[in-house]
């Protein structure tokens, strides 16, 4: 049983990480009063595109050819080390805040450098605006992590969410305010509305898309299937953290499936709620979202300071 649940951590966030994009855009299109694709299309473009040909850059090094190796890499390990259907595990060195933080700004590491090594002007300028959000919302992706953390006096992910954050002997109103901020914080790093619009290529208005604007082929399926990935371990830390419900407990059959399907409903409930929000929100200026980010930092203070 334990090697079932070593198998499941690993494959989850990648499997079903397209099939979380694939309903954001199936709802998108609904409520735009369109019919669109498939909710399985994320999974047919990533086939296309692995069994396509590549064009790199002669001016491109092999830090353009190695990120995106080393950027899905990260998403899998990162899913791999955080709480998806259980509530327990044995790798609790890896499963410690501060290095799930700083392993994912590994990944925004290489994916800007990627974008600047090929030496295409658009991709030092979403690599300017990139690296200018990533530094803004660290502050508060960390501050929401740690009010949890010191609720449960513990850094381990699994930890905190093995423990029940909404008895009589928690404190509800700074979890509320932390979830409120890492919702912020989670739309910024995902690239999606306000900060960045996923489906854009317009010049003045991309971040994400013109850091990897000249991939092509299998590296922009790696491209595309880690910003999947990255946007489920995000939900994944939002659900499981702030609201640790349905998480199988033991290492039985049946807790696992219903573990297993908390999850799967969590993630449909959370695209439903980004698509929603990106159909009735415009996308704000770039100097707008300076002060969107220090609203998180400064709602994850507050419920940081209301623990004491």
């Amino acid at each position: 049983m334990n090697l079932l649940i070593f198998i499941i951590q690993l494959l989850l966030v990648t499997a079903i990480s397209p099939l979380c994009t694939g309903i954001i855009k199936k709802i998108k299109a609904h409520l735009q009063n369109r019919h669109g694709a498939s909710v399985f299309q994320p999974y047919y473009d990533i086939w296309k595109l692995l069994h396509k040909d590549e064009v790199i850059s002669k001016d491109a090094s092999f830090i353009f050819r190695l990120a995106p190796f080393i950027i899905f890499a990260v998403t899998v390990f990162v899913g791999f080390s955080i709480p998806l259907f259980t509530s327990f595990s044995n790798i609790f060195q890896v499963s410690n805040i501060l290095v799930i933080i700083y392993t994912l700004a590994i990944g925004t590491f290489f994916l800007a450098l990627a974008g600047l090594d090929s030496g295409s002007p658009m991709g030092g300028f979403g690599s300017s605006r990139e690296m200018t959000v990533s530094a803004l919302a660290e502050g508060g992706f960390i501050f929401s992590l740690l009010t949890v953390s010191l609720i449960n006096h513990s850094t381990d992910l699994f930890t905190i969410a093995s423990a029940n954050l909404f008895n009589f002997s928690q404190p509800f109103l700074p979890i509320i305010l932390a979830f409120s901020g890492f919702l912020i914080v989670l739309l910024a790093e995902t690239a999606r509305f306000p900060f960045d619009n996923p489906a854009t290529h317009l010049e003045l208005t991309m971040i994400h898309e013109s850091m990897i604007l000249e991939y092509s082929g299998k590296r922009l399926a790696l491209m595309e299937w880690a910003a999947s990935n990255k946007l489920v371990i995000f939900i994944a830390l939002g659900t499981n953290l702030f609201f640790p419900l349905g998480l199988a407990s033991e290492a039985t059959l049946v807790a696992i499936l219903i573990g297993l399907l908390a999850f799967v409903i969590k993630i449909i409930i959370f695209s439903v709620a980004i698509a929603s929000l990106e159909s009735s929100l415009a996308k704000f200026r770039f100097f707008r979202l300076p002060d969107l980010l220090l609203s998180a930092l400064i709602i994850n203070a507050v419920a940081i300071a209301l623990i004491f």
